[in-house]
């Protein structure tokens, strides 16, 4: 699976047989070639954002089915359809009744003026037919509605926002589609400390896409003491190239949180894992391993995977959704406390936490991992990358499961620069768009859990839109 591929997109325009060759000897052609040179333009544009799969333009019953088996042969993540001016509907009846279910797009464009004043010259008429795409658009909603099709959207606008718009739910259809080829690692099990965060692995198969695989502490113990010598020794050195680390770290304790990392690297490697999903407070794999690991390998950046904590599996999709979606650096975070003085929240998380953003590197030391400092395990208090969240805006978002429904929820919040606080979490100072009260007022009325997934920038459109294709519940506080 190709993670950084573009969105790829099958483009269905209907025109009608009926005006295909008037307007022969005309100063701009006849009604087929005006509409081959707009096509053009159409692909061009729409090019820039999704690999096309353009079947030509659809005149019959007979080019609807040609243009169905290409799209299905191809494996389009999603439809852009348009009536390129009015047409007979009898194509696009059995496109909607015989296309397996792919999103479809539905797009009508308006012009900011007809280039024309009068029908009464026969070219003038024609660009008449040619302009009257709200006709044919009206005729094939009524199809939609009859037919039921369903993840079936429908935009309109100028040529240009239309064009932003095929962007952005390109975006969304592209993760839409690579979630149905992805899988999940669960290592190795459930947190009984948190039941509202389970999801059941059945409907993260059937209802999103992504595989659960299960793997042993046993297997993870394995891949510890199978892990090769210079590879470790490589990826030690590079941490100590380029993070500061505290004087209080045990060199020891250093070399074990090295190789515990690493290891879960490996296992991501060998089971195929796009979001490993890692229980690192289970009593039982601290007393089999003797420590959590404390630092976020560079393979899951490189492979387009995330690694999350405490066995969140909603919230670990949500971070590989966000992933996929903008291909930054994904922290997972709880909010931990509000500051009402200064419509603040302190969040963050203990674990690894991904620390690899190369214009943020002076934000990570390593330090003790202070809350298990004083445990009887056997490297207790192994150190971890202390992390400052980059400052700026972030979308912040967390998918749950409430008895058999998704439920996906978000905000707009700005990191904050400061100095490292809070020892053992990976943490920032957020400020939210909204008053701080009613964020987290809203978000309980919701009833989700305590674990969302932050990224830089504004991806909420993106995620509207993915979860109506997702048949999700949206909650967009703001």
């Amino acid at each position: 699976m190709d993670k950084t591929r573009k969105p790829k997109a099958g483009v269905l325009q209907i025109a009608s047989p009926r005006f295909k060759e008037l307007g022969a000897g005309t100063a701009h052609g006849t009604y087929s070639q005006r509409k081959d040179i707009e096509v053009r333009a159409i692909l061009a544009e729409w090019g820039k954002s999704a690999e096309l799969v353009w079947p030509g333009i659809v005149y019959s019953r007979a080019d609807a089915d040609a243009a169905m088996r290409q799209f299905f042969a191809e494996n389009v993540d999603f439809i852009i359809a348009e009536f390129l001016s009015w047409s007979e509907d009898f194509a696009w009846i059995r496109f909607l009744r015989d296309m397996p279910d792919v999103p479809i797009l539905f797009v009508n464009p308006a012009k900011e003026k007809v280039p024309f004043t009068d029908t009464l010259e026969e070219d003038d008429f024609i660009e008449y037919l040619c302009c009257g795409t709200l006709v044919g658009s009206l005729e094939a909603a009524g199809d939609v509605a009859r037919i039921g099709r369903k993840h079936f959207s429908t935009i309109v606008g100028s040529r240009a926002e239309l064009s932003e718009k095929v962007a952005a739910f390109a975006g969304a259809a592209r993760v839409r589609a690579l979630l149905r080829q992805s899988t999940v690692g669960l290592l190795a099990n459930y947190n009984e400390a948190m039941w509202s965060t389970y999801i059941d692995p059945y409907n993260v198969f059937t209802r999103i896409g992504p595989e659960v695989r299960f793997i042993a502490y046993s297997t993870y113990a394995g891949a510890i003491a199978a892990l090769d010598e210079k590879e470790f020794s490589e990826y030690k050195n590079d941490l100590l190239s380029r993070y500061k680390m505290m004087d209080d770290v045990a060199p020891e304790k250093f070399d074990a949180s090295v190789r515990a990392s690493l290891a879960l690297a490996k296992l991501g490697r060998q089971f195929d894992i796009d979001a490993m999903v890692f229980n690192d407070i289970d009593t039982a794999m601290l007393q089999f391993i003797g420590l959590r690991a404390g630092f976020y390998h560079p393979w899951f950046n490189q492979n387009h995977s995330v690694l999350v904590p405490e066995a969140d599996m909603g919230c670990g999709l949500m971070t590989y959704i966000l992933k996929l979606l903008t291909g930054g650096y994904v922290n997972f975070i709880e909010p931990f406390h509000i500051e009402t003085g200064s419509g603040t929240f302190a969040g963050g998380h203990a674990g690894p936490n991904d620390h690899n953003d190369p214009a943020w590197q002076q934000n990570t030391i390593i330090a003790r991992d202070v809350r298990f400092a004083k445990t009887q395990y056997k490297y207790a208090g192994a150190p971890f990358a202390w992390y400052r969240i980059p400052p700026g805006l972030k979308t912040m978002a967390q998918l749950v499961e409430e008895n058999g429904r998704y439920k996906m929820v978000c905000a707009l919040v700005e990191s904050l620069p400061g100095r490292h606080l809070l020892a053992t979490y990976s943490h920032t100072i957020f400020r939210p768009r909204v008053p701080v009260c009613q964020l987290f007022e809203q978000v309980l009325k919701v009833g989700t859990t305590q674990h969302f997934a932050v990224v830089d920038g504004d991806h909420t459109a993106r995620l509207r839109i993915l979860a109506e294709l997702m048949d999700f519940e949206f909650h967009h506080i703001k």
